[in-house]
């Protein structure tokens, strides 16, 4: 099957996790792709092809003969979609783009707007009608490992490596990798495919922190208000007109380090700010941490102690830390890139991946482009010759 082929198939499962589930995947329509995938991987003869009680599934392809001794090779991708833009019914087609704007029928994708675009003129893209995200993020990076796996498994002339394969649910609720097993992957070292335009290669994230502050009011009619209401509302507008305002997500880039308030909601007897803390500086990220702690004091010495309640929980560290060791990883990266006619580029990751988690957690893996842009958008889009090109770069890898 085409690259292509299994990319648009995989686009038509409605795969988004959800923050607010208990479940482990957090939605169950992850296990309907899941399932999809493991009998794909199985029809090509790959070992251990299993989807676990958590929805993940793994696989393995022995290595051909000869290369036994050689050290495995690992894959990762996730299978669900942000939560944050819709992924039903997602209509992906193909256009050849020619230059300028792209009518995609309830939208329109700008050149003026995303003028990067201009460098795929002549290239065929898949985008969606503008109503939903395409999903690219990241059945673009699953779609690439099993067409991978299946050009080695029938293509058995060609010398490779054993590769080890695990598709992870709730990714994008950075829970992806809380249940990895590691005893089904059958490799010290991998490589996520998670990221985005074709010839990135990420070794550096941030180290994220969630936030959420409770703001405990004290509610009296309106009437009789004056001097005893603590409208808890505005108490939350307050604080968060304190951050500081240069330091979001709309306006720094790079290694620059932000604030993110997600979401707000509450009455005037409580209130809740859900935030993100994120910096690639470790120190920085603790010093931020602390802000928020030091603002929410300043606040209860304002309005009353217990007031403010700042819960912060780190969820994920730059893995820089842990892949400096095996820079070889870059190397070979940068190596398969050229190899498929890509530009290597090192670019640092502003959010985060599994293989941050994983790399922590004693598995280096550092994370390869997609091929796909314009990631949680209905402006989303990824160049045909991307897809493919990033399957020859897996081929490379692992041969």
């Amino acid at each position: 099957m085409k690259v292509l082929d299994r990319f648009l198939n995989y686009v038509s499962f409605s795969t988004a996790s959800d923050e607010s589930s208990d479940t482990v995947p957090s939605t169950e329509r992850q296990r309907a792709l899941a399932a999809r995938i493991a009998h794909e991987l199985e029809v090509m003869g790959l070992s251990d092809v299993a989807v676990d009680g958590f929805g993940y599934v793994y696989a393995y392809l022995p290595a051909t003969a000869g290369r036994e001794g050689d050290e495995a090779i690992g894959f990762v991708a996730h299978m669900d979609t942000s939560p944050a833009v819709s992924g039903e019914n997602v209509k992906a087609r193909i256009v050849k783009y020619e230059g300028g704007d792209i009518d995609l029928g309830a939208a329109v994708l700008r050149e003026a707007e995303f003028p990067f675009i201009s460098r795929y003129k002549g290239q065929e893209l898949v985008v969606t009608d503008g109503t939903t995200l395409l999903g690219a993020d990241d059945k673009a990076g699953v779609a690439e490992i099993v067409s991978a796996c299946e050009y080695l498994a029938f293509h058995p002339d060609v010398s490779h490596r054993a590769v080890a394969v695990c598709i992870t649910p709730d990714e994008e609720i950075g829970r992806g990798a809380d249940h990895f097993d590691y005893s089904r992957f059958k490799a010290k070292k991998a490589y996520t495919v998670d990221g985005g335009e074709l010839g990135e290669i990420e070794y550096e994230n941030f180290n994220a922190a969630a936030v959420r502050i409770t703001v405990h009011g004290i509610n009296i009619h309106p009437g009789s208000a004056k001097n005893k209401m603590k409208n808890a509302v505005l108490m939350a507008a307050e604080l968060i007109n304190r951050m500081p305002a240069a330091e979001t997500p709309a306006h720094t880039e790079g290694y620059e380090g932000f604030y993110h308030i997600t979401d707000i909601s509450g009455d005037e007897s409580q209130a809740v700010i859900n935030m993100i803390v994120r910096d690639h500086d470790r120190e920085r990220f603790e010093r931020r941490k602390e802000f928020v702690e030091k603002l929410c004091a300043y606040m209860n010495s304002v309005y009353g102690e217990g007031t403010f309640v700042a819960d912060i929980t780190d969820t994920y560290y730059n893995m820089k830390e842990k892949i400096l060791p095996h820079m070889e990883l870059i190397e070979k990266a940068k190596a398969a890139m050229r190899s498929a006619g890509a530009q290597p580029v090192i670019v640092p990751i502003r959010g985060g991946t599994d293989g941050a988690r994983l790399s922590w957690e004693g598995l280096p893996c550092p994370n390869l482009s997609t091929g796909g842009a314009n990631f949680h958008s209905i402006f989303e889009f990824i160049p045909v010759e991307s897809l493919e090109k990033m399957r020859d770069v897996l081929v490379y890898l692992a041969r």
